[in-house]
């Protein structure tokens, strides 16, 4: 049986003062003495006193609690890596002060503008974190007029007033294809992810640029989801072609390490036949075979350095933009010098 609740009842009668006296010395408020104040916090130590999250929210109108919406099939955000390693950055930092992480899954933006008006209308988060950002995206103006304090991951298209956590993911997209022109790769394909994102954008737009840069014509491309399946189709699709290309720069690691299985079971052997590059440098991509060459971003300290930005518009009402190291290429064995004439 779990022992009961320590109340500010108990710490009074301990310290030998009164319920008001207590409540503020503990939220540190004017017309205490400092002898009064030390005696309480001594007291509310010793007697293992801990604040209630119910009680303070509702005495300062504050949840204590971020939100992060996001609207993707709740199978595929069980297996994105991305995901998983953002909110456990997040959390790091939450865990620290005291604080929870409220997430919503949703299959569809309809789902997704109801689940901010729901989080907003309960009072139930602080603030949210914006993910996934697209072109011309309506949460930036549904978040303004819910008065929700936001923090985006990078900075939308258009106008925003919310701080913006910035990662540049296109140096590392345009290392992959400078390593992949320096083992003798002419002919470069990609497989992107779906179009409206901001961030699957950024990556096709360095790979095309990048191939630019080194003279090169357009290499071919697939689109796929960032789910393993879309991944595999795209895979086929390209080497399926009448020109397949020698080599292929993957958006993530979920559709790079489905198209090693798509090429291993077509007789492609990798990476003398062709050669792969993923995103996102997941726990799995240094095991798979051959390990996965990848672009690697400190998705944690993402994770950390937003929720400390939100924590900071939440608390302070305003917020500076924050820039990340940028992702960098980590070389493994995906990758070698085309044999003549391609797959």
């Amino acid at each position: 049986m779990a022992a009961p609740r320590v109340t500010i009842t108990d710490v009074a009668r301990h310290a030998g003062v009164s319920k008001t006296l207590v409540s503020f010395a503990l939220n540190d408020r004017p017309g205490v003495s400092p002898e009064s104040r030390r005696r309480i916090l001594a007291a509310a130590a010793e007697l293992g006193w801990r604040p209630s999250h119910r009680a303070r929210s509702l005495s300062v109108s504050r949840a204590f609690a971020l939100g992060l919406v996001v609207a993707r099939p709740a199978e595929l955000l069980g297996a994105d890596p991305f995901f998983l390693a953002f909110i456990a950055g997040v959390e790091t930092v939450l865990s620290e002060h005291d604080q929870a992480l409220v997430l919503l899954v949703v299959r569809d933006r309809a789902a997704e503008v109801a689940g901010y008006e729901r989080l907003a209308r309960d009072g139930r988060v602080d603030g949210v974190l914006v993910t996934d950002l697209r072109h011309d995206d309506e949460r930036l103006a549904l978040l303004e007029r819910l008065r929700l304090p936001a923090v985006t991951l990078n900075r939308p298209a258009g106008p925003s007033s919310s701080p913006a956590v910035c990662l540049d993911d296109s140096a590392g997209v345009r290392e992959a294809v400078a390593h992949l022109v320096d083992l003798g790769h002419r002919h470069i394909g990609h497989v992107a992810g779906p179009a409206p994102f901001l961030h699957s954008r950024s990556r096709r737009e360095a790979w095309a640029q990048a191939l630019a840069e080194h003279g090169l014509p357009p290499g071919p491309e697939a689109v796929g989801d960032f789910s393993p399946a879309s991944g595999a189709a795209a895979t086929r699709t390209l080497l399926g072609a009448d020109e397949p290309p020698t080599a292929v720069v993957y958006a993530n690691d979920l559709m790079a390490m489905a198209g090693l299985t798509v090429a291993h079971q077509c007789g492609v052997q990798v990476p003398g036949d062709l050669s792969v590059t993923g995103f996102d440098d997941a726990a799995s991509a240094a095991h798979t075979h051959p390990p996965l060459t990848t672009i690697r971003a400190d998705v944690p300290a993402w994770g950390a350095r937003c929720a400390r930005t939100l924590l900071e518009l939440v608390e302070g009402g305003a917020a500076e933009d924050v820039e990340m190291p940028p992702a960098r290429l980590v070389v493994r064995d995906t990758t070698g010098p085309p044999r003549r004439g391609g797959p």
